[in-house]
């Protein structure tokens, strides 16, 4: 039997937009204000000040991206504070933070958790039933992979 984690009716969202995605997601989460309200709000810095101005949401804002935010969220991730992540990010920008924002990604495909990386995808996840309800995700089996490290 696999093992289980309980994304809760009130899940606890990850907002990231880098600086060209900015916009994209101000007006992403203006229009989808009546479901984000309903849950529990997380971002980095510059995002989260931004949102929260505009909006009036209240979020758990974390570091600036480049400051270490990203990796904030990564390990919000990794203890099981995050359950699905919508970042927008762009990727035609070099940025200084780039091992950053693979990590992220990275921590969230290790922890099996939803991933919107643009409006589209964004949209389809904010869209599902699943929104509304309870959901049972299955997590990785990470045992044997410690316990080779572990001896």
């Amino acid at each position: 039997m696999p093992k289980t984690a309980l994304i809760k009716r009130k899940k606890k969202i990850a907002l990231i937009a880098h600086d060209n995605k900015k916009q994209d997601m101000m007006e992403w989460a203006k229009y989808n204000i009546g479901t984000l309200e309903k849950h529990q709000l997380y971002a980095t810095g510059t995002t989260g000040r931004m949102l929260e101005k505009e909006l009036g949401l209240d979020i758990a804002i974390l570091e600036s991206g480049p400051l270490g935010g990203d990796l904030q969220i990564g390990a919000c991730i990794a203890k099981g504070e995050i359950d699905f992540l919508i970042f927008f990010w762009d990727p035609l920008a070099q940025l200084p933070h780039d091992p950053d924002v693979k990590a992220l990604l990275r921590v969230a495909a290790v922890w099996n958790i939803p991933i919107a990386c643009n409006r589209a995808s964004a949209d389809f996840i904010i869209s599902s039933p699943l929104m509304e309800q309870e959901y049972q995700r299955i997590l990785p089996d990470y045992d044997n992979y410690r316990e080779r490290f572990n001896q």
